[in-house]
């Protein structure tokens, strides 16, 4: 298979992915016993550099930006996916350090996370690499 079947698959999985992150990075279990320790994250207020914050707030710009940067993600692996064979060796920097980062995120996925964004990183790793791989040899 091209190369460009495989960005477009990351792609879509980086959309799925997207979506269920931010929708699900904000949801607590009330079995998890955490419902303290979220109150505690949205009514504490600190000064942090001039602004009023909460640790809620810090959660949530972290989690969101995660989601960003998972959209952000999927159109470039979409445009990837959209340059003809010929240009893609071009690439070989941006195409290595794309499945890189996400081979980053599929570690600390298995560090930190759980099976779902396990699953995700890891398939997403899988169609960067190929791609980056298959777009050395199109040349």
């Amino acid at each position: 298979m091209r190369a460009s079947i495989f960005y477009r698959i990351a792609a879509v999985l980086l959309v799925l992915f997207a979506v269920g992150h931010t929708f699900g990075f904000q949801q607590a279990d009330p079995k998890w016993g955490v419902d303290a320790l979220v109150a505690s994250m949205r009514s504490i207020h600190f000064d942090a550099l001039g602004s009023n914050r909460t640790y809620w707030d810090f959660f949530l710009g972290a989690g969101l930006s995660v989601s960003v940067f998972l959209l952000f993600a999927a159109v470039l692996a979409w445009q990837l996916g959209r340059l003809p064979g010929e240009n893609l060796p071009q690439m070989r920097v941006t195409v290595w350090a794309f499945a890189i980062c996400f081979a980053a995120i599929t570690a600390l996925s298995w560090r930190y996370l759980f099976i779902v964004p396990i699953v995700f990183s890891s398939l997403i790793t899988l169609c960067l690499g190929t791609a980056a791989w298959r777009s050395s040899k199109s040349n």
